[in-house]
């Protein structure tokens, strides 16, 4: 008995070592690619941002933060081309009663710049400053859920940076369900140390079933589709960008403002969107 269990082991390990390998498995297929460039501005000109891309948002109310900066329209004082770069720059100057800063709030809307799902890139250098409060997100082209408003239609931040805390970026979802005033909102925060001295790419990918935020390629944020409605997942419609420097406010200016560290620029060098296809 003993005898013949050991030739029976012999023979499988003779077997095990002459025998071929197993033919690999073919690679699954990514579920979606995002190959086709959809919409871009390289900003290869020089003056105020080209007119048929960007629109603006004007005003110092405050914009429901309690932001202390006005943004104003086609001044190359806050928002130009120069240098191959897109320049935002908040300024510290009183140019209407009620505000002592003066920034821009660029947004793609009406300008082609809308698409449901996709990748959505934007190189950019982000200023530093305490107080200071840039931005790169989103927001639906309609608001067509519950309140008509925010946050019930949605929001993502591509890209969130507050002056007091250097070098650590946001990428955020907001919703009914989740967002900042219940303090449950869908979010990812990581260290990086060049954020206000170095381009990087901040990045988002936005499917029917999750959205997922990258910088320079490396993931660091996902949110999935829970199915349960719109309350936790509005992002079923357009959605345009919106890149701006906001000065003070609830989060940004927490910890008070260095007057002293103004003017501020948050330099982009390209914005892209890319078409999501099923792979």
């Amino acid at each position: 008995m003993i005898s013949t269990l050991v030739s029976g082991i012999l023979l499988l390990s003779s077997f095990l070592q002459t025998a071929p390998p197993a033919p690999a498995s073919p690679a699954k297929k990514p579920r979606y690619t995002f190959e086709k460039l959809a919409w871009s501005d390289e900003f290869n000109y020089t003056g105020l941002p080209d007119s048929t891309k960007w629109g603006y948002d004007v005003g110092g109310s405050g914009w429901g933060n309690k932001e202390l900066q006005y943004y104003t329209k086609r001044r190359t004082e806050n928002a130009r081309v120069e240098g191959g770069n897109l320049v935002v720059e908040a300024r510290k100057e009183a140019l209407v009663p009620g505000n002592a800063y003066t920034s821009a709030r660029l947004l793609s809307r009406g300008k082609g710049g809308s698409q449901t799902y996709g990748r959505f890139e934007v190189r950019a250098k982000i200023p530093a400053g305490r107080g200071t409060w840039p931005a790169i997100w989103m927001l639906p082209d309609q608001n067509t859920y519950g309140n008509h408003s925010w946050p019930d239609n949605g929001e993502i931040d591509i890209m969130e940076h507050v002056g007091y805390d250097p070098n650590v970026v946001h990428a955020t979802t907001h919703c009914k369900a989740y967002y900042f005033r219940i303090n449950n909102q869908k979010t990812g925060i990581t260290k990086l140390p060049d954020a206000t001295t170095a381009f990087h790419v901040y990045s988002v990918e936005w499917t029917p079933e999750t959205i997922t935020a990258e910088i320079d390629g490396q993931l660091y944020f996902a949110t999935r589709n829970e199915g349960t409605g719109w309350e936790a997942w509005p992002w079923d419609k357009p959605f345009h960008l919106l890149l701006n420097v906001a000065v003070g406010g609830e989060w940004g200016g927490q910890k008070g403002i260095d007057e002293a560290a103004f003017p501020q620029q948050m330099q982009v060098d390209y914005v892209r969107f890319y078409h999501m296809k099923k792979g």
